[in-house]
């Protein structure tokens, strides 16, 4: 049997405030926070000083930099030399943004689709682009809602055509619910478990809209028993997405950064926190039969 599950927060689904953030992380026993908008400046944008600052102040905290989440390809699939460029830049920036936060991956999606998912197309684009990497950057391709990989069927597809060693995949269950585009959790587990290297926790009630975790429909605490007795070790890190007194706009879950995605993050995050550390907790007896 696997040792403890380790547990992450996407920073800004608690505050823009890094301070806050990092504060609420460690009072409430997690491992570490991953890093997407800070103080009101989306991922990509986050410069060499606010990186080192944000490592440094998560480090002595005793937390770990759980991931990056920069927007790579969170566009739609670029069709001229101009949008290619502009696509490969934000690439680059965002490996070397990892690099400053001592990130272990790097988040990257698969563009934005126009009617049904195409794996094969985003595939060679994103081949193309990725080519100036070097072989050792940890990429993860998120199954994300609207892109050309909602399920885990189209995200294998997409890492097959893609044929780039070392890219795995960061599994968002919650996405694939919210997607429509269907999927079971223990079949999709199975399927790309070798390759899964982050997951996000978040909780949807169909398409209709994200909940307070434990609410909706995926069944998180058969999730994270699977993946302790596999001795998974990578982060489980909560991306909200549920406020108490509003609804996130399709707006503000394509663009989570700022002041209005953030606002009531901070109540309802540390609610969900304390649901998602008391479900990793509960697995005291698959941790003492490791």
């Amino acid at each position: 049997m696997g040792g403890k599950v380790k547990l992450a927060v996407i920073g800004d689904e608690i505050s823009q405030d890094h301070a806050v953030v990092t504060e609420t992380a460690a009072r409430l026993g997690f491992d570490g926070v991953e890093i997407r908008s800070v103080a009101q400046c989306p991922p990509h944008l986050l410069d060499d000083d606010a990186l080192a600052g944000i490592r440094r102040t998560l480090l002595n905290a005793g937390l770990a930099v759980a991931g990056f989440a920069p927007p790579v390809f969170k566009q739609d699939l670029p069709a001229t030399d101009r949008e290619l460029a502009a696509a490969e830049r934000v690439l680059l920036r965002a490996v070397e943004q990892a690099g400053l936060l001592g990130a272990p991956h790097v988040r990257i999606f698969s563009f934005y689709r126009d009617g049904d998912p195409d794996p094969a197309a985003a595939a060679a684009v994103a081949g193309e682009l990725l080519a100036a990497l070097p072989p050792d950057v940890r990429l993860l391709v998120e199954t994300g809602t609207r892109t050309n990989t909602p399920t885990i069927a189209h995200t294998m597809d997409f890492l097959d055509r893609l044929g780039r060693a070392g890219t795995g995949v960061l599994w968002d269950p919650g996405n694939i619910v919210f997607s429509g585009w269907g999927g079971d959790p223990a079949r999709d587990y199975q399927r790309a478990r070798a390759l899964i290297g982050h997951v996000h926790v978040k909780d949807p009630d169909g398409t209709r809209r994200y909940v307070r975790l434990g609410d909706g429909d995926v069944d998180w605490p058969a999730i994270l028993r699977r993946l302790a007795e596999d001795g998974y070790a990578g982060y489980l890190s909560l991306e909200t997405h549920w406020r108490r007194s509003k609804e996130l706009t399709p707006h503000e879950r394509d663009h989570p950064w700022g002041e209005a995605f953030s606002a009531g993050g901070f109540p309802a995050s540390v609610e969900c926190m304390e649901v998602l550390r008391s479900w990793r907790d509960g697995l005291g007896s698959v941790h003492d039969a490791g």
